[in-house]
């Protein structure tokens, strides 16, 4: 069988270079392309690309002449794919709907972004209703798409991870016990959250708050919280290594999310063995196990925060034993081989 894989960002490129791998392990021949330098057109601003991406198009599925076609998101490059009659799957990462809504409120207030944004959801909703299936990253974003396409095929994609590139390794000077957060600021519905950590950092004084992002609302919530002597705001970190660095000295990962549905974070901060506390909203509850490798809190609730990280902190047996639990429940569920089966297994009633 001949997979062609279509990525849109390079941040991505690397999860499926890794799925690439095991493709080929279990005798698929895989092509791993960007989108972009096949198939472009408006709102990008490569003008002269708007007209020579479908020859481009044709000629690499004349000389690959794949047998299934996979791409990352919802591009003129997958709706190029669908019109070929080749079984096209499309990946879903995010609630795309409420980051329209959000864009549209947030971003949209000028013309020209408002047009953007909505000739993208043109796009979207194209292909989400004319792709072979939709593959969601969370069974909590499969129930939203059956929501709203009750009659499309999906399947649930779980990203994998390479546990062997989360290790031990020496740390940063931080100020323990402290808490770690790693999470940008793009999405104000994902980010107000932040916000409740407020009454948290006057409640527990004695416990250092590192945040690791950046993004469009991160002056929203260091305004906030900086006053705080306990809140340090680190920027970006460099992947993978200074996020190792900075997983491998905090006591507790937390993820303060209005909204989340797979993160990354979350199974690399278990894979580095610590605890994780997450906001119990979209996909979260099934990156980790509550009550085993960490706990879930409510949205909203700064008492759950608080007293979660208090038994974590001061039991660290505990601690220990559902570190240990995390590094052993992210490397059976997400672990690439297991992913490229389910894969496999998802498309085949759609191949010729």
């Amino acid at each position: 069988m001949k997979l062609l894989i279509a990525y849109g960002s390079l941040g991505k490129l690397f999860h499926l270079e890794e799925f690439s791998k095991e493709l080929e392990k279990q005798n698929v021949t895989v092509k791993l392309i960007k989108d972009t330098d096949y198939s472009n057109g408006f709102p990008s601003k490569k003008i002269s690309e708007w007209f020579n991406g479908d020859k481009k198009f044709k000629q690499l599925i004349k000389e690959f002449q794949p047998d299934v076609i996979f791409t990352d998101r919802q591009s003129h490059f997958a709706i190029h794919s669908i019109k070929t009659g080749i079984p096209t799957f499309v990946l879903l990462r995010g609630h795309y709907w409420q980051e329209y809504f959000w864009g549209m409120k947030t971003l949209g207030k000028n013309l020209k972004t408002r047009m953007i944004i909505w000739f993208r959801n043109r796009i979207s909703e194209k292909v989400f209703s004319e792709a072979t299936a939709i593959l969601p990253i969370c069974k909590y974003l499969e129930d939203v798409v059956k929501e709203r396409y009750p009659y499309q095929n999906t399947g649930v994609f779980l990203e994998g991870i390479d546990s062997t590139k989360w290790y031990h390794v020496e740390g940063m000077e931080l100020r323990n016990p402290c808490v770690g957060l790693v999470q940008d600021a793009n999405w104000w519905g994902k980010t107000k959250e932040l916000l409740i950590l407020e009454h948290v950092l006057e409640k527990i004084p004695d416990v250092t708050f590192y945040w690791a992002g950046d993004g469009q609302y991160r002056e929203r919530i260091t305004n906030q919280l900086e006053k705080y002597e306990n809140f340090k705001w680190l920027g970006r970190l460099e992947y993978p290594n200074d996020v190792r660095k900075f997983l491998e000295t905090i006591d507790i990962y937390a993820l303060i999310t209005g909204m989340d549905l797979a993160p990354l974070t979350l199974k690399e901060a278990q894979l580095m063995g610590k605890p994780v506390i997450a906001t119990d909203v979209g996909g979260d509850k099934e990156m980790m196990k509550d009550g085993e490798t960490g706990y879930l809190v409510r949205e909203g609730h700064s008492e759950d925060i608080i007293e979660k990280i208090n038994e974590l902190l001061e039991n660290k047996i505990k601690s220990k034993e559902m570190g240990q639990k995390g590094i052993e429940f992210v490397k059976e569920e997400f672990n690439w081989e297991k992913v490229a089966k389910n894969f496999l297994e998802i498309i085949k009633p759609f191949l010729k």
